[in-house]
């Protein structure tokens, strides 16, 4: 039998193994470490037995408890669903409009929508409905389709321009193809810009004058006051979706931009769009 070699420097038993002059020493992990490991094993045994662990070609292995996390959480929902029915019957029951006026109901339709409206809506009209680039803001007292609170329900339900049937529909016409020349286009957002008191050309803005009477005004109202029955934007106020420069009001009569909103009444249940339909119209700008 081979005799142990020993490290001098260390003292500590070598395995044999030698690299460039230096020696492997034989230093064993500690027991308990060991005894941990064992014992990680037998639990992970036992683990993969009691839950489900393993997939197979149909499925996967139960377990023995036939433990499923995804029926914990149904459980959680219905618990959570049935605390709530005393208040999503009254909800169910009530319009958006008498829910307004019920002072008890109407805390807990900002409570409630304040949160919907952080997860679905916030992304595009921004925080507390202050809009972003290119999305209407919420705050104000400007509303294409109408500011009341069953105006509002009715857009959040159906959306604009969606693929849902009963849509919010209203398109701008494409006026730079072929229906108007680039010197009316450009006379007539003179005359738009004009109607909030930021026209540069007065003669400009006379010549669009016309234009605008036979082209614009059958939608957005003889002196831009907007039409809410076709969704046609108010032009007198200085608000604007797509940027308030000539340029910009060019662009859009020109080639107009269509924003969709999508529909939600396949997305959240109806008392979920009751309250964050409220919520909207607390905002400040609601009618």
């Amino acid at each position: 039998m081979a005799e142990i070699e020993k490290d001098a420097i260390s003292g500590r038993e070598t395995t044999g193994h030698e690299w460039d002059g230096i020696k492997e020493l034989n230093t064993p992990l500690p027991r308990w470490w060991l005894y941990t490991f064992y014992v990680s094993i037998i639990w992970s045994i036992g683990y993969w037995i009691v839950y489900p662990a393993w997939p197979t070609l149909s499925g996967y292995t139960e377990g023995v408890i036939g433990y499923s996390s995804r029926a914990e959480l149904t459980k959680e929902l219905e618990a959570r669903d049935e605390s709530r029915m005393v208040w999503t019957d009254k909800f169910s029951a009530l319009s958006v409009e008498e829910i307004s006026k019920d002072s008890e109901l109407l805390n807990y339709a900002m409570a409630g929508g304040r949160a919907i409206f952080a997860e679905n809506c916030a992304p595009c009209h921004g925080a507390s409905g202050s809009g972003i680039s290119s999305y209407p803001v919420l705050a104000d007292d400007d509303w294409l389709w109408g500011g009341a609170v069953g105006d509002i329900y009715t857009t959040i339900s159906y959306g604009i321009r969606s693929t849902h049937d009963d849509a919010r529909l209203g398109e701008m016409p494409n006026f730079g193809d072929d229906m108007l020349s680039g010197s009316q286009i450009s006379d007539v957002a003179e005359y738009v810009l004009s109607l909030s008191g930021g026209a540069t050309d007065n003669t400009s803005a006379e010549r669009g004058t016309e234009v605008f009477a036979e082209e614009c005004a059958g939608c957005h109202g003889e002196n831009g006051e907007g039409m809410q029955s076709m969704g046609a934007p108010r032009l007198s106020d200085g608000i604007w979706i797509y940027g308030k420069s000539k340029q910009n009001i060019m662009s859009q009569i020109g080639a107009p931009k269509h924003g969709v909103m999508p529909a939600w009444v396949d997305r959240l249940d109806d008392v979920s769009i009751k309250q964050v339909s409220v919520y909207v119209h607390s905002l400040g700008g609601g009618q």
